[in-house]
């Protein structure tokens, strides 16, 4: 890749929106749990597209990369969960992709096959703060709506109000101020509900 190339690339996609993994040098399991976590990250974020660098694998034996090859194998789970929309080969060692929309997330059919992560469960919502509880409460209630429940009852709208934290909040990042983090995922997929 040449300098203009990369000028290019960096106008484009900016270095929020770029996953450097060739400069990371992770493990090839570690590149794909960093990967996946940052993708996910990116959709809540509203993020269109992005750029994710693997390498081509000059450097490694035979010319292999594990890294690329974990992430290769990443893309297709993630577009079947609806995280992204979908991907293409940018150069032979990087990623174009696109993200789904954040309520597609709750559209993600469960696959037996695929591990499920790592999903905090909390049983109740009582600490988050009021606007977070009355955002998720009108969320779920477009969510349910949806779906042809047009009067839920209490426990369907607690129920729908628990799923849809449970989902956007295993997207977020750990250590940042995750409710406001939250608060943006939902006001996202809320715009996106409306939008049809």
């Amino acid at each position: 890749m040449t300098s203009l190339d990369r000028a290019f690339d960096e106008l484009r996609f900016g270095t929020g929106h770029t996953l450097n993994l060739r400069a990371l040098q992770p493990t090839a399991l570690q590149a794909a749990a960093l990967a996946e976590r940052w993708l996910r990250e990116q959709q809540v974020l509203g993020t269109a597209e992005a750029l994710v660098i693997t390498g081509r694998g000059n450097n490694s034996v035979d010319g292999y990369s594990p890294v690329r090859e974990s992430v290769v194998r990443l893309l297709p789970s993630l577009r079947r969960r609806n995280v992204i929309a979908g991907y293409a080969e940018h150069t032979p060692g990087s990623f174009v992709v696109t993200f789904a929309p954040v309520k597609a997330l709750f559209e993600a059919p469960k696959r037996r096959r695929e591990k499920p992560g790592p999903v905090p469960r909390p049983a109740t919502l009582q600490g988050l703060d009021e606007e977070t509880v009355r955002q998720l409460r009108d969320l779920s209630i477009m969510s349910l709506s949806v779906l042809g429940v047009h009067s839920p009852t209490r426990l369907q709208l607690e129920d729908e109000m628990l799923r849809q934290f449970t989902v956007l909040s295993a997207a977020l990042p750990d250590g940042a101020d995750r409710e406001a983090l939250l608060q943006q995922a939902m006001l996202l997929a809320a715009e996106e509900f409306e939008a049809g």
